[in-house]
């Protein structure tokens, strides 16, 4: 197979899907909150080193995502609450410790939390990567008091073991696999694991970091983007993930861009908005992995 994990399949071709209740365009807001350590090299950058020579510690890429954390992150949870929405959090373990207030408001708003390693950093240069697996979600457990049943690699980035590893861990679904419109059974050694949709096209970390596009361009993606699924989804249920920044789209002249998406989404009829465990057990429940 070109996939080792998912048989490869026109998307139109699987069995036919109930919609949801709450809609048959599952939005799934996914805010990533990070912890990138202050002694190392920062994950990604804002601003060069002169003459290309990384500097650490390093002062304004490190301030460009603190900065997310002081104040953009206030916004979007307000935002999200202000319109009743759920939402879930890709989360750094280690943010429990390094952003306590953070970590309270979200378990507070009741989001959702998903694993996300314990740092912002690959888990393939992370050491053992079952330990940290365990170690992540073991910290969440213990600060929300429920296992997370997501995970969502740093960068996405995966070893040939990490779907396993997941499996054996009690994760039930992950978003690393952007591969369809709908969730997907990846195959594991240890049993099927729910793959879920999350979009790199609509996520801001693609559109502002790596793309550097203007602020307008997310919403414009998105206006495009819920066309083609409020057209598609009459006939196939369609996932919609945003994947969101507090120091990207938490910024000042990118935030209002976030809460008209959010607005356009609300009153755009067949829309519902849905934790990663909601989509997870509505297909699970119809499309069992023995017989998808």
């Amino acid at each position: 197979m070109a996939n080792p994990r998912v048989p490869y399949r026109f998307s139109d071709d699987r069995p036919p899907l109930t919609a949801h209740p709450k809609g048959r365009i599952m939005v799934h807001l996914v805010v990533n909150v990070e912890h990138w350590q202050f002694e190392n090299a920062m994950p990604r950058t804002i601003i060069t080193p002169p003459h290309g020579k990384e500097t650490v510690p390093d002062v304004p890429n490190f301030s460009w995502v603190d900065y997310g954390m002081r104040a953009g992150l206030p916004r979007i949870i307000r935002a999200i609450a202000d319109r009743g929405l759920p939402a879930s959090t890709s989360f750094n373990a280690s943010v429990i410790d390094a952003y306590p207030r953070a970590a309270a408001a979200m378990h507070e708003a009741g989001w959702e939390f998903i694993g996300h390693g314990l740092h912002q950093k690959s888990i393939n240069h992370a050491g053992s990567e079952a330990e940290l697996i365990d170690a992540t979600l073991s910290k969440i457990e213990g600060f929300t008091g429920t296992r997370p049943r997501g995970w969502l690699s740093p960068g996405l980035r995966e070893t040939v073991d990490t779907p396993e590893l997941l499996k054996a861990a009690g994760v039930d679904y992950v978003c690393d696999w952007v591969i369809d419109d709908l969730p997907d059974w990846l195959t594991t050694t240890k049993g099927p694991l729910l793959g879920l949709p999350y979009n790199l096209e609509v996520n801001d970390s693609i559109i502002y970091a790596i793309e550097k596009h203007s602020s307008p361009e997310m919403l414009l993606r998105l206006q495009n983007t819920l066309a083609l699924f409020e057209r598609e989804s009459t006939h196939r249920p369609r996932v919609l993930a945003l994947g969101l920044h507090p120091h990207l789209i938490g910024v000042p002249h990118r935030f209002g861009y976030l809460e008209q998406m959010l607005d356009l989404l609300q009153r755009t009829p067949g829309v519902g908005f849905f934790t990663g465990s909601e989509i997870a057990d509505w297909y699970a429940e119809q499309s069992p992995a023995d017989k998808d």
